[in-house]
């Protein structure tokens, strides 16, 4: 069986209060966590990853199920952070999905954003860490993370243009 690698950076960013608030224009509506929106998550989750990169590096998110167990786990996390897990809401229905807890540091870590592609370029992305990165100011935490796939270039310009600055180099094993 082959091994593929793929290059993933750390990124990271201060949380000194100075950061731009996040903005949603209409016809978009943000939706705070509540526990009996965790299918909901996952099935941004899925819709936002299934035939992208990160579905090669993390099968379990080009999978309907792999996401539902995946938003369970990263829900039942000790640090698990319902100010910084958001969904976004559209006329059609949910379209973007983040989820945010607190890790050893303590730092913040987002764990997953995701825009469903028809919603990609409406700044939604952005958005959606923004608000993320309000709620760990808000519990206290003044340094955030997050990992990206180097390949995913539309991803690692949108970290890079709200602050986030490469920290370090990984490389993810994946079997083949």
């Amino acid at each position: 069986m082959a091994i593929t690698y793929y290059k993933r950076f750390r990124m990271e960013i201060d949380l000194d209060g100075s950061l731009t608030p996040p903005v949603l224009l209409p016809p978009f509506r943000w939706t705070s966590w509540e526990e009996s929106l965790v299918d909901q998550h996952a099935e941004v989750k899925y819709l936002s990853f299934r035939g992208e990169i990160d579905a090669c590096v993390f099968p379990c998110l080009g999978d309907r199920h792999g996401c539902q167990r995946l938003m369970r786990e990263i829900r039942r996390k000790p640090g698990f952070l319902s100010a910084a897990t958001w969904l976004i809401a559209g006329p059609e229905g949910y379209v973007g999905t983040v989820q945010g807890v607190m890790d050893r540091g303590p730092i913040g870590a987002i764990q997953n954003i995701g825009v469903i592609p028809d919603y990609r370029g409406k700044g939604l992305g952005q958005s959606l860490v923004r608000q993320a990165l309000e709620g760990f100011y808000q519990a206290g935490l003044r340094r955030a993370y997050l990992e990206v796939t180097a390949e995913n270039s539309a991803a690692v310009r949108l970290y890079r243009s709200v602050g986030f600055r490469r920290a370090k180099t990984l490389y993810k094993a994946v079997d083949g």
